[in-house]
């Protein structure tokens, strides 16, 4: 959700800021399954959120690659908005909090890429340590250790061909509950089998979105997108609070 800035504004990409709001978008038809309507589907296309998270995390370092340094700013943003955001979590979630909010996680998975593609020493003790407090931690964290590792999953196909997506694939099924997953498709349970294709599949689209040349206007995504992280708990928890 961040931007490199200069001193001449950079043109922005309209692909990549469709990009996060479909995220959000498929963030929200994701809670929706806790407001207490009968919407377990919307577990298929939450899928998906993660997964593109990573791939706008990966894009900006990608783009930062020319400064081999930790993206402090970046970084803070992300941190603050783990505070910010984890008691309108916990009090939506409510029963279902077994880990952290995901924005530790994608602070985590921020150093790690940063520190596999920036050759300075800074970068490669953090992306280092950031690995360990993934693995060491992985129960406290949404999507694990895998999810952690899957902004370096993408940073493979943006360097490289759109049929590597195979790998942050893969990554994002381990991240998600694969073993459920799994066994649930094993029994012919349909939404095992939709979040299976879409966690295999998910990173392939959002690579495919980012390629596209959108022919349309799409509302820059700044700084203040970290608000609708917070923000979206507390609405979604008003509107469980009225229909229940």
């Amino acid at each position: 959700m961040s931007e490199t800035t200069s001193a001449v504004r950079p043109v922005r990409d309209r692909a990549l800021d469709l990009l996060k709001w479909l995220a959000i978008l498929s963030m929200v038809m994701d809670h929706l399954r806790y407001v207490g309507w009968h919407v377990d589907w919307l577990y298929v296309p939450g899928r998906m959120a993660f997964a593109w998270f990573c791939l706008a995390i990966a894009v900006n370092v990608g783009r930062g690659s020319a400064q081999p340094r930790v993206s402090w700013k970046y970084l803070t943003w992300l941190a603050v908005f783990s505070v910010v955001s984890e008691f309108p979590y916990r009090l939506f979630m409510a029963d279902e909090v077994t880990t952290f909010n995901v924005l530790p996680t994608l602070a985590l998975g921020l150093l790690v890429a940063q520190g596999a593609i920036h050759r300075s020493w800074q970068a490669r003790i953090f992306g280092f340590m950031a690995l360990g407090i993934g693995v060491a931690f992985a129960p406290q964290l949404m999507f694990g250790a895998f999810g952690v590792l899957l902004p370096t999953a993408f940073l493979l196909v943006l360097r490289g061909s759109l049929w590597l997506a195979v790998v942050p694939g893969i990554v994002c099924l381990l991240s998600n509950e694969w073993s459920k997953i799994i066994d649930g498709m094993l029994w012919g349970d349909p939404i095992s089998i939709g979040a299976l294709i879409t966690c295999l599949l998910g990173p392939w689209l959002g690579l495919a979105i980012l390629r596209w040349r959108p022919g349309f206007d799409v509302w820059p995504m700044r700084r203040w997108a970290y608000l609708i992280y917070p923000l979206h708990f507390l609405l979604l928890y008003a509107l469980r609070t009225l229909i229940l």
